[in-house]
């Protein structure tokens, strides 16, 4: 298959452990929107079960990283949970043979098909996970919760945790998302709330899981108090 079909592999961190068999690595993202350059950081996790690994909001690796990534186990699952993520879901999915784990509403690419959906209460790649999905939400959106030290959510855009712009920033991006109001311990952002038009139900039920941390598909892992932090979020997004 044609490689020119998929997004390079540009700057990223090492892979971190985060947790035992939970791991991290920070890239790049590079988009154009609304005729605006776009340049910012974004993350994969990586769930290794036995020598099975399961990637979350992919994140394409150099070949150093593929190498690193492929020493850790076997990739036999990508496992796309926002509507906006996914450009480097085909390359692993390719590379590798694996399983695609998907919400079905989304608009994939490539017209790729979906392996096994993701439901709540339904067939999980892992039997540590299981999957929260934005019921209100106008594009398809879900929270994977790994049932490992005292609860971890998993999400894409609904929850991020950019502190302050990284490295992997834009000088211009950087600005722009401090003017936007991005930066915040567990953010909700309102212009994914405005795009999805998702309503507070659905957070108020989120809350409802037991967790301390949170990996986002963006900024850097919550760790310990991340439960607490969700719940401010809300409050300030939403009110109440």
């Amino acid at each position: 298959m044609n490689k020119t079909q998929y997004s390079p592999a540009w700057p990223h961190t090492d892979i971190k452990e985060v947790f035992p068999d939970i791991y991290f690595v920070m890239g790049t993202n590079i988009t154009h929107y609304n005729g605006i350059d776009l340049q910012h950081s974004r993350n994969m996790v990586i769930i290794k079960n036995n020598h099975e690994l399961s990637l979350i909001n992919t994140v394409r690796l150099t070949d150093s990283g593929l190498a690193a990534l492929d020493a850790l186990g076997q990739v036999k699952n990508v496992i796309r949970i926002g509507a906006f993520h996914g450009r480097d879901d085909g390359f692993y999915l390719d590379k590798y043979a694996a399983k695609f784990w998907a919400i079905k509403e989304m608009d994939i690419e490539d017209h790729r098909s979906i392996d096994t959906e993701l439901t709540a209460n339904g067939q999980m790649p892992f039997s540590t996970c299981s999957f929260f999905l934005f019921e209100t939400s106008q594009f398809p959106e879900g929270v994977l919760h790994i049932n490992q030290e005292g609860g971890i959510i998993i999400t894409c855009d609904s929850i991020k945790n950019w502190l302050a712009p990284d490295p992997f920033f834009s000088e211009e991006t950087a600005k722009l998302y401090a003017k936007q109001g991005f930066y915040g311990p567990a953010s909700i952002s309102r212009v994914w709330m405005q795009a999805t038009d998702v309503e507070a139900s659905d957070f108020n039920k989120l809350m409802s899981l037991p967790f301390r941390h949170l990996i986002s598909a963006h900024g850097e892992p919550l760790l310990n108090t991340a439960h607490e932090q969700v719940k401010l979020s809300i409050m300030k997004s939403f009110g109440g």
